[in-house]
């Protein structure tokens, strides 16, 4: 059994896998401050309550852009699992090229996205990834990540909406009936969901036309993008499970290149 783990900014979404197929996830909350026995006691609790055996757990690989974590949480693994985590990073191989100015400066998520989107639904592909930050990047028909697109998530521009202005209150995050509201509550969800709605689509049209690639495909992934990929035609798929499988095909081609 393998445990793939995607570590972001916000949560830690956690993969079991038998062979190829996923049979389950689930979420954490990202927090730096633990230490390795309160991760390791977590996971062996949901892992059991689940119905999975622990000692049943062969490998576990990790892509992480938290840094602050990285030395608890591997030695959590190492210590209740009995494994030393496979780490997404330099020296992996992939089967993707990075050829951006500085490789070393892309984050381990979009690296484990540009392999599932290529691997799953061919090249080339743009990348969609809804997070912290959403993140859109191309990978061309023979494998190789060109650049890519960081902007605000959809979330954080929210929390910096009410955070800012003092009269806002939080508010639930979605889709209004119309786009002409009569009140702050709905005001605030059209401003935040249809806009980025729009940004999406211009973001996706001016790497189509920049990339010279009128036809690539778009998937997309991340806990807000189903939303946003029901809203708009310029999203071809919406993968949910697209990093932890990331993990899982990146997991494959370590073990078969040792």
């Amino acid at each position: 059994m393998l445990i793939g783990i995607d570590i972001g900014n916000t949560d830690f979404t956690i993969g079991v896998f038998q062979g190829t197929k996923l049979l389950d996830t689930f979420r954490m909350r990202t927090k730096i401050n633990r230490t390795s026995d309160e991760y390791g006691v977590f996971l062996m609790n949901i892992l059991n309550y689940k119905g999975y055996r622990v000692k049943d757990v062969e490998d576990v690989i990790i892509a992480s852009v938290v840094p602050a974590v990285m030395h608890s949480f591997t030695s959590a693994i190492i210590k209740y699992f009995c494994v030393k985590p496979i780490i997404v990073g330099p020296g992996i191989r992939t089967g993707i090229k990075i050829r951006t100015i500085n490789p070393k400066e892309t984050g381990a998520d979009r690296i484990v996205d540009a392999v599932a989107g290529y691997v799953l639904y061919g090249g080339p592909v743009i990348v969609v990834d809804f997070g912290t930050a959403t993140t859109y990047d191309l990978v061309t028909a023979d494998g190789s990540f060109i650049g890519g697109v960081t902007s605000p998530g959809l979330r954080t521009s929210a929390n910096a909406l009410w955070s800012q202005a003092a009269k806002l209150p939080e508010i639930e995050i979605r889709k209004p009936e119309f786009i002409l509201a009569k009140e702050t509550v709905t005001s605030m969800q059209a401003g935040l969901v249809f806009g980025y709605i729009g940004q999406t689509e211009y973001i996706i049209r001016k790497m189509k036309e920049e990339s010279g690639l009128p036809d690539v495909k778009v998937v997309a992934t991340g806990g807000l993008g189903k939303m946003i990929a029901e809203e708009t035609d310029c999203i071809d798929f919406y993968d949910g499970s697209l990093t932890l499988k990331g993990l899982q095909i990146i997991y494959d081609r370590f073990k078969h290149n040792k």
